[in-house]
């Protein structure tokens, strides 16, 4: 199973979404998702076709959230999809070319479906108490966790934690098991994004 650490969520963030995207492309994080719910559309596709424009041709992969249309038209590299969006195999006939498809999960019977249409990674959470959506579902807790990662590695895919996951909590995710994580708020409501991003890149790898 290709574990790849630090999945890197851009909601309404302190530092340019340009500036992210370069120190991301620099530390080669995997993932970065661009997550803005109340943005124009015309908004939302040109900036993510500046920050595609940083991350093509880097081992950083860009991801735009819901918007299988701005995923297309960005070049990003791939969608996020949850619940209420449009089923993988909907906005795989949508998408012009093979893109990385994910999937947000909530609960076990979620995730098992999930993992059955083969998604490149999926998404599970919240771990704990967030608010950085409107309408958050029910917090899962860490005690699902290890069906869930039992259930992954059999379909050999990632699965990203998430959900009110910070500096004083990270160590119990990691402890349950958890190799991939987003940690939206402490790193979007920062300047000092870079800083720690490395600290708990450094962090997650001691745990390998």
């Amino acid at each position: 199973m290709n574990n790849f650490g630090l999945y890197i969520i851009m909601t309404q963030p302190v530092l340019p979404y340009t500036r992210i995207a370069e120190i991301c492309v620099k530390h080669k994080i995997k993932y970065l998702q661009l997550r803005e719910k109340h943005f124009s559309d015309k908004v939302l596709l040109q900036l993510a076709k500046d920050i595609q424009s940083i991350c093509i041709h880097s081992e950083t992969q860009f991801i735009v959230n819901d918007h299988v249309s701005i995923a297309t038209l960005s070049k990003a590299d791939g969608v996020h999809l949850g619940q209420d969006d449009l089923s993988k195999n909907d906005a795989e006939q949508i998408l012009t070319s093979k893109k990385v498809i994910g999937l947000s999960t909530h609960n076990l019977l979620q995730a098992e479906t999930a993992l059955a249409e083969k998604p490149d990674y999926i998404g599970f959470g919240p771990l704990y108490t967030t608010p950085t959506k409107a309408n958050p579902d029910p917090v899962t807790g860490l005690s699902p966790i290890k069906e869930v990662l039992k259930m992954s590695e059999k379909a050999d895919i990632p699965v990203v934690g998430i959900g009110g996951i910070n500096e004083t909590n990270i160590c119990h995710v990691l402890d349950a098991g958890i190799k991939n994580l987003a940690l939206v708020r402490y790193f979007m409501n920062t300047s000092d994004f870079e800083n720690r991003l490395v600290k708990m890149q450094h962090l997650i790898q001691s745990y390998h």
